[in-house]
């Protein structure tokens, strides 16, 4: 889809504040409503904007420690990976899971409360999981930048 100023405009808005009224972002934008809020249900419909969501603050919920898990698999056939991957995703624990390049075949991102929370994360899904050969885990001590949005 090619995207034009106005679209990059309606895009880099949305990422500040997804809950904007479609009012404020037609002023922030300087478009009709009507215009804007056609552009917007376009670039949903494209897939533009797969989504909206609420950040939560994980220290407010209790799960302020994050880890960062490399997981080395016992091989790279379809079946191995598409084990690994259906089983992960059912991980409630993991916010992300990547397929890498590189020494470790998947990088997991995970919330806990604490290093003990993880340690039970680990043993009842984590050590479970089909196909690992290998783990290793870095526990974050402070995050310095964290954004969804991308430069547009």
């Amino acid at each position: 889809m090619q995207l034009d100023e106005t679209d990059r405009r309606i895009l880099r808005a949305l990422q500040r504040q997804g809950r904007v009224s479609n009012a404020d972002l037609a002023e922030q934008i300087n478009l009709s409503p009507s215009a804007c809020h056609r552009r917007v249900q376009r670039l949903e419909s494209a897939g533009v904007v797969a989504g909206y969501h609420a950040r939560l603050d994980l220290r407010q919920i209790g799960r302020a420690t994050i880890v960062y898990v490399e997981i080395t698999l016992s091989g790279q056939r379809d079946e191995v990976l598409d084990a690994f991957e259906r089983e992960v995703a059912r991980v409630p624990d993991v916010l992300e899971c990547h397929l890498m390049a590189g020494s470790a075949d998947y990088l997991l991102k995970v919330v806990a409360a604490d290093a003990e929370d993880f340690a039970r994360i680990h043993r009842r899904y984590l050590s479970r999981l089909p196909g690992v050969t290998q783990m290793q885990s870095s526990f974050a001590l402070r995050t310095v930048v964290e954004t969804t949005a991308v430069d547009i």
